[in-house]
């Protein structure tokens, strides 16, 4: 009996050993996994305060840019005739160029309507009386007919493809002038009097009288011809004069939707010149307020491309500035708006990019610290264009190095910045050998 008692304390002493193991690991497995916490928690604020004490130098590119609204302003010319509530026909295609006098649309004839129905219900007459014609003896035109005949079946093959609508009456009257030297012809063949000259003589009747009653519309100078007609084309015009009463609240009252695209119109149309126009513009921003008459700079227009653009105009308000820029390439976008969202780059400037955090200023130079293998060398530098985080920079060549007043030995032995040089944030200079 007593034998089986000191087994039983002795299992319970191994017991109480296994299980004050277990407690043991446990403990040191959490005080090894808070350890751990630590660190990395300590490694994530190291990271956050400062991410990293070296860059690479690549190439890159700063810019000041800002997204304004314009107003287009164009040298255009609205064209306009008497009948203009009659409707009108399109001559010209909307962006086809034309000359000075050149016919650009016509209104139509107060009764167009039924003397087309009249000439269309005679070439359907004309159709039949000509397949009922009997060709005579000796053969006379036949020649001629065939070539009409062809002429008139290539043409009918070509409108098919034409979607544009102009090109597509200009299509149709070339096939009714054929159709109508075919009939002339068959005509001719017949005898005096016959009912095939008859039904020709009456559609030129009625022919002259359309073309008699319409009205046609000419260019008054050299452009582009637009249907897309506002009535802003004599308020925001391309002068001196209109550029001064373009004041803020001005351009606002004029109450333009942004992006908007011009109607096109069925009583008018205009003449633009196309090789240029203008943009105002306002804007509040620094580079608005020290910007000056005759500055270059660039214009992202709202399909994306980017074109140069020359200030013409500023008018001061209180603290912002009515700017008018003038542009040269992309004027085609414009045609089709009044009111546009546009970006306006006052700078940008390629080149290696650096951190402002790596670049010292001493006795007003500047300069980076280059680690190589471990090795630092404190290297001057040339800022082109500084921005709010980077700054564009590059190497001094030796005439600007002896502007500076450097000596010879001291520009031979000018250690130059290039590209994927390993730079030090926050660098100290003192601690550096030149």
């Amino acid at each position: 009996m007593k034998q089986h008692e000191q087994e039983n304390l002795k299992e319970k002493q191994i017991e109480e050993k296994s299980n004050n193991k277990k407690v043991n690991k446990k403990i040191i497995m959490y005080i090894a996994f808070f350890l751990i916490m630590i660190y990395a928690i300590y490694t994530i604020y190291l990271l956050i305060k400062q991410p990293t004490d070296i860059f690479t130098l690549e190439e890159g590119t700063l810019y000041s840019e800002e997204t304004d609204i314009g107003f287009v302003i164009r040298d255009e010319v609205v064209i306009q005739g008497e009948n203009y509530k009659n409707g009108m026909e399109k001559i010209k295609a909307e962006g086809e160029k034309v000359a000075v006098n050149e016919a650009v649309f016509r209104y139509y004839t107060k009764n167009e309507d039924s003397l087309k129905e009249k000439i269309s219900q005679l070439d359907t007459k004309i159709q039949e009386a000509m397949q009922n014609q009997t060709q005579t003896e000796n053969g006379l035109m036949k020649g001629d007919m065939i070539s009409l005949e062809t002429q008139i079946d290539q043409k009918l093959l070509e409108i098919s493809n034409i979607n544009d609508t102009t090109k597509l009456e200009e299509y149709k009257k070339e096939i009714n002038e054929l159709i109508t030297k075919k009939a002339n012809i068959a005509g001719d063949l017949s005898p005096q009097g016959s009912y095939l000259k008859e039904l020709i003589e009456e559609r030129k009747n009625y022919e002259n009288e359309l073309n008699s009653g319409a009205e046609y519309v000419n260019s008054n100078k050299s452009g582009v011809v637009s249907y897309k007609v506002d009535g802003l084309e004599e308020i925001l015009k391309p002068t001196e004069e209109c550029f001064s009463t373009l004041t803020k609240e001005y351009l606002e009252n004029l109450n333009l939707k942004t992006g908007k695209i011009v109607p096109m119109s069925e009583e008018s149309g205009k003449i633009i010149d196309n090789t240029y126009c203008y943009i105002a513009t306002i804007s509040h921003t620094e580079e608005a307020k020290n910007a000056e008459v005759g500055d270059k700079i660039r214009v992202r227009l709202p399909s994306g491309n980017e074109v140069s653009a020359e200030i013409t105009y500023i008018l001061q308000e209180d603290n912002e500035r009515v700017i008018i820029l003038k542009i040269e390439k992309g004027v085609e976008e414009l045609v089709s708006y009044r009111k546009i969202s546009f970006d306006l780059i006052w700078w940008s400037e390629n080149g290696l990019k650096v951190p402002n955090q790596a670049i010292v200023k001493e006795n007003d130079l500047a300069y980076v610290v280059r680690n190589r293998a471990g090795y630092l060398h404190k290297l001057l530098v040339k800022v082109k264009k500084e921005g709010e985080k980077y700054s564009i920079v590059e190497p001094y060549d030796a005439e600007e190095l002896k502007g500076l007043g450097f000596s010879n030995e001291e520009i031979i032995s000018y250690k130059k910045i290039s590209l994927y040089d390993e730079v030090i944030l926050y660098p100290d200079l003192t601690k550096v050998d030149d």
